[in-house]
């Protein structure tokens, strides 16, 4: 650490997120090292250091052979301050290097509110934002992440972009990338190389046209870069690269506690969740092999408490025996298990007890709407009888408070779904009560915490329009005013947030320059309420000649060209379509263990080998 970050560090709230020197974090001999790449997040210390994608990535560079992988975060706007006002670039964390001088810059895109974010961490590091602005192969910008599935509206700015799961395709970037260094040659042919790895998307070679009424002609590709990107996927869960250690935080972050992953894919099908299509097939560890992961994690970190995540993680075919082998193993320790993503309608008493032995955890729930009508549009499968059926468990077994997960805005809804969302949150008040061990004198906590719809590419509703922000404020107001019961706690997510996350969602090449002038009238930290202005982001589109209402309130045709085409995430259109078609008919998919849809996924590899 040199002077001047001492210095920087001596003015800001929080200086440990910017220090370096955890316990587990890799060094390597800068004369024994080729290649170095910054995994930068642009979150704060505490959001990054929580994500686990980062940690696989972050092991796996850093054991291959003269690669050495370091970490950046998004300074806070105090950290900011200091380093511009003392003219300190952007620096790794392991070795105080700016990371400008890297020859690789990897982003992890896991939220459209963090883009401007990327924009602002380039300029610390005194980048040039655009790709085409930058004509060296040295420094690299790429990105990954969830949201790279639609990443039009930050294509300008990255030289290259990996879609899907990103263990295999990094090495043979990183092959690829010191092959055609080592031969001097440019960034284009570099590019071009590249493109034709699977998994690879090059934005810029492809050209985007669009008709008069602003909806995309076509989109071309050039230079022999394939027609559709199809994403990247590990077959093998038992064999791929896990750390055995992870970076030991040195202040406290949001998920700070080991984490080993059950499988990868969802077969629940909810027709509003990306990740619930993008991240099919279904692949699952074998039990020995989680095990094996969770002993060395504790063993190699110190932490008290293993979370074993999953996008549904109570779907886990064998999730029983591995809680019996790990409570067995870890209660001695002291050692508690997490077991987040329950769901009502699979909640085990005996095994929410089990895992928590050493330490109690709230309870939380995800219906997402409050009548069965639109629990069947969105494909939720969950009944109210298995919700409160659950509760009720719950409380007899000693819990008192449960957290409730709920959308508004969703396709066909109605004030009297939005009733219901008051009257299901009081029908688990009343299940409490119904308990014969409830404690005496104490009133239950039912805490309902509602968000707005946001309509994800890949998913049945991405054709759909999103409510303007006046009316998901209006129906904020109509659900608050029917809450009635003091005991149930409402909490909602600002609706003007959820219109501009709407807009970089489903955006397209055009909505650059927007994102470039927020960054430079000071939108940085969007993600975070307190630094969040609806009004700049207003201002911004109208003066780069942007219409959000385009992306937002505009429904989608359905033989509409959409920015994100070029991605094949494995899920078919036509399936996307199928499910649509069946959300209005308020019907229903069995999940995949019970009947295969078809819909596509399990070409990449999975639990099964074709699809009907």
């Amino acid at each position: 650490m040199n002077d001047t970050i001492r210095a920087c560090l001596e003015h800001v709230r929080k200086p440990a997120r910017y220090t370096g020197g955890e316990y587990n974090a890799v060094y390597k001999d800068k004369s024994q090292v080729d290649l170095r790449f910054a995994f930068c997040f642009p979150d704060i210390y505490e959001i990054g250091m929580s994500h686990l994608g980062s940690k696989i990535l972050y092991g796996l560079l850093n054991s291959m052979d003269g690669v050495w992988c370091e970490r950046t975060y998004a300074p806070f706007l105090d950290m900011e301050e200091q380093m511009r006002k003392r003219g300190q670039p952007l620096y790794a964390l392991e070795s105080g290097d700016p990371v400008g001088e890297f020859d690789i810059l990897g982003f992890t895109l896991q939220y459209e509110m963090n883009y401007t974010g990327v924009l602002n961490m380039l300029d610390l590091a005194g980048v040039p934002k655009r790709s085409a602005d930058r004509d060296s192969l040295k420094p690299l910008v790429i990105a990954g992440g969830p949201c790279v599935y639609n990443a039009e509206p930050m294509a300008d700015f990255f030289d290259l972009i990996t879609i899907g799961e990103g263990e295999e395709v990094m090495p043979e970037l990183i092959a690829l990338y010191r092959e055609c260094r080592d031969k001097d040659e440019s960034k284009a042919e570099f590019l071009k190389k590249a493109a034709q790895i699977g998994g690879v998307y090059v934005p810029s070679l492809y050209d985007i046209s669009y008709k008069e009424d602003g909806t995309i002609a076509a989109i071309t590709p050039k230079d022999g870069a394939p027609a559709v990107v199809r994403k990247r996927v590990v077959k093998d869960l038992d064999k791929v690269y896990y750390p055995e250690k992870f970076v030991v935080p040195s202040t406290d972050i949001v998920f700070d506690r080991a984490m080993i992953e059950l499988f990868r894919g969802c077969r629940r099908g909810c027709r509003f969740c990306q990740a619930g299509y993008t991240y099919r097939p279904i692949r699952a560890k074998q039990p020995e092999t989680l095990k094996k992961q969770a002993e060395a994690l504790i063993a190699n970190t110190g932490w008290d408490e293993v979370s074993l995540t999953s996008l549904s993680s109570s779907d886990y075919p064998h999730l029983e025996t591995l809680c019996e082998g790990l409570v067995s193993k870890f209660e001695p320790m002291h050692v508690n298990l997490a077991l987040p993503s329950m769901r009502a309608d699979s909640f085990n008493l005996d095994l929410a007890q089990n895992i928590q032995k050493v330490r109690k955890s709230g309870l939380t729930f995800a219906p997402e709407a409050g009548t069965q009508r639109l629990r069947d549009v969105i494909n939720k499968n969950l009944q109210e009888e298995d919700l409160l059926e659950a509760c009720k468990l719950a409380f007899a077994a000693g819990y008192n408070g449960v957290k409730l997960y709920f959308m508004m805005g969703l396709p066909t809804e109605t004030d009297e779904d939005l009733k219901g969302i008051a009257d299901l949150a009081k029908k688990v008040v009343d299940a409490y009560y119904q308990s014969p061990t409830k404690r005496r004198g104490k009133p239950p906590q039912v805490t309902i915490s509602v968000s707005c719809f946001v309509p994800k590419p890949f998913t049945p509703f991405q054709w759909e329009k999103q409510d303007s922000f006046e009316v998901l404020m209006q129906k904020q107001e109509h659900l608050r005013n029917s809450i009635t019961d003091r005991r149930i706690r409402y909490t909602y997510h600002d609706a003007k947030v959820s219109f501009i996350e709407a807009v970089l969602a489903r955006g397209d090449r055009r909505l650059a320059p927007a994102i470039a002038l927020a960054v430079e009238e000071g939108a940085i930290f969007d993600a975070w309420d307190e630094n969040f202005d609806y009004d700049r982001w207003m201002d911004v589109f109208a003066r780069t000649g942007v219409d959000p209402n385009f992306y937002t309130t505009r429904g989608f045709g359905l033989d509409e060209v959409l920015p994100w085409d070029i991605i094949d995430c494995g899920v078919t259109k036509e399936f996307l379509l199928r499910e649509r078609c069946k959300a209005y008919n308020g019907e229903t998919t069995k999940n995949c263990r019970e009947q295969c849809s078809g819909c596509g996924a399990n070409k990449l590899g999975g639990e099964r080998t074709c699809c009907p």
